[in-house]
């Protein structure tokens, strides 16, 4: 638990420093207009995964790509997200359901949680070796008509084989808004 929580902490922090100028431009927007979005999305971007289960066959740290998307659910906080995380060996599907928390003109927060369902188990991804819990935390942002910027980073929690060390993944990428 405490391994979870240093790694949370410190995906907190470089998601952070990642996001803080899409966050700090768009707090200067004027104030008539509408906090957040509902855009419905699809995006492509990398992927990294930046922890390793510590048993040294194919389990380490993996860099790979992402393909996400997002449809927002009515007039409600909530938004339904799809993920694929890739590597070079396999890949991860993760479903998930968000918590969309406005924060600026055009830019959401958002809790994630989900599942990650690996595509052939014990070969490495960006989220681990092994189907997993995954929680999550990220920012989306409008920066021009119809595109967002997407940053997020994912705790899948048990990822990997014979191993209690949670797998993290920061991700990012650019977003094409269709609704």
């Amino acid at each position: 638990m405490n391994r979870l929580l240093k790694s949370f902490m410190t995906i907190s922090a470089l998601s952070s420093l990642l996001i803080a100028p899409l966050v700090l431009s768009a707090s200067q927007a004027s104030a008539e207009t509408k906090k957040g979005t509902d855009a419905s999305y699809v995006g492509a971007g990398v992927a990294a995964g930046v922890t390793s289960g510590g048993q040294g066959i194919n389990d380490d740290a993996t860099f790979g790509g992402n393909v996400t998307g997002r449809v927002k659910l009515g007039t409600t906080p909530f938004s339904a997200r799809g993920n694929v995380l890739w590597s070079d060996k396999t890949s991860a599907i993760i479903p998930e359901l968000s918590v969309d928390v406005p924060i600026a003109n055009r830019t959401n927060a958002y809790l994630t949680g989900g599942y990650s369902f690996v595509e052939k188990d014990g070969s490495p991804t960006p989220i681990g070796n092994k189907d997993s819990v995954v929680v999550g935390a990220g920012v989306e942002s409008e920066v021009a008509n119809n595109f967002l910027v997407y940053t997020n980073a994912k705790v899948g929690l048990g990822a990997y084989q014979n191993s209690d060390t949670p797998a993290v993944s920061i991700n990012g990428g650019l977003g094409y808004r269709f609704k």
